[in-house]
């Protein structure tokens, strides 16, 4: 009798090891995409929002991991690559996959110059690739490099674990959805991050068909000028539970491998010891005659001059912080 309750308890213990803890963090960085995946203490970043969101990256990262197996940048527009470079100051990095290689622009050299620093190579991946995350499975579905529109290029992948699953879309617009439903790729998923914030030029009726997701997640910034998320994206995902990070701030699903919840705290504050010039890339105390003349676009708050010497600033020449 003791033998069999220990088989049985031991079965109980390798079923809730087998699935120990996902937990998925679409986070709120404006008009952007950043999504923070942790699995059985692995971790990966699904691209890092704009630059304006580097010191949020940077501290969220500091305090929720020690490492990144992965960053996926799906595409290398600004508002998906920006924080990137915080990314791989926050923390080790050891691959980084993304549909190009070389690219033009301030954000995109920010990338590479941390990137190399850490030795962390910049990889294309192809269709059908797939690696473990802790206990969860992640699959690039879609990359196309050559694609003539750049939110095309975008990565699309998806996060199996246990019976549970995430579909992640970059901005991949409608070819690239076609493209996937004619090839019969496996779209459906529990969750969907909806494709560039929810404009109208992406999540057709039949791809969201496909998807058939019971909750879709759309990043976007409050009031931001382009409209999104669109009407036309709201009509399609009708019967869908939407969630907004303009709206709800973080957003951070849970899963044990059979079961989802969600949750929308952001405890992640940032408590500006320091304030960083996004222009000159200098840092000054909080009453820094400096301070006063800024834009406040140019305004970044940080936590401690570490966090400001690791993300590129300099010390301001007048108040010596």
């Amino acid at each position: 009798m003791k033998k069999t309750l220990s088989l049985i308890l031991l079965l109980i213990l390798a079923t809730s090891a087998a699935y120990a803890d996902l937990s998925v963090h679409f986070l709120d960085v404006g008009q952007g995409d950043a999504t923070l995946v942790v699995c059985d203490g692995e971790a990966m970043l699904i691209d890092g929002g704009s630059p304006s969101a580097s010191q949020f990256l940077f501290t969220y990262l500091r305090q929720e991991v020690v490492s990144l197996s992965a960053i996926v940048a799906t595409h290398p527009h600004d508002d998906h690559i920006g924080g990137l470079a915080a990314a791989l100051n926050a923390v080790p990095v050891d691959v980084i996959y993304s549909p190009v290689t070389t690219w033009n622009g301030k954000t995109w050299k920010s990338l590479v110059k941390y990137a190399s620093a850490q030795v962390t190579p910049i990889v294309i991946p192809q269709e059908r690739d797939s690696f473990p995350l802790g206990g969860a499975t992640v699959t690039i579905l879609h990359c196309w490099p050559e694609a003539w529109a750049e939110n095309d290029m975008s990565i699309v992948l998806r996060v199996d674990y246990g019976s549970t699953s995430f579909l992640f879309t970059g901005d991949a617009e409608k070819m690239s959805e076609y493209m996937m439903l004619t090839e019969r790729v496996p779209l459906k998923a529990d969750v969907l991050k909806v494709a560039h914030h929810g404009s109208r030029y992406c999540s057709s009726p039949e791809f969201i068909e496909a998807v058939a997701p019971s909750w879709a997640v759309i990043s976007c910034g409050e009031g931001n000028p382009y409209g999104h998320p669109h009407e036309e994206t709201l009509r399609a995902l009708a019967g869908v539970k939407v969630l907004r990070t303009d709206q709800l701030g973080t957003i951070v699903f849970h899963s044990d491998g059979q079961t989802l919840t969600v949750s929308t705290a952001d405890v992640h504050e940032v408590t500006a010891t320091y304030i960083g010039n996004r222009n000159s890339m200098k840092f000054h105390y909080p009453d820094c005659a400096s301070v006063a003349d800024m834009t406040e676009h140019n305004k970044v708050p940080l936590a401690s001059r570490e966090d400001a010497i690791a993300l590129g600033y300099k010390p301001c020449g007048s108040c010596k912080p």
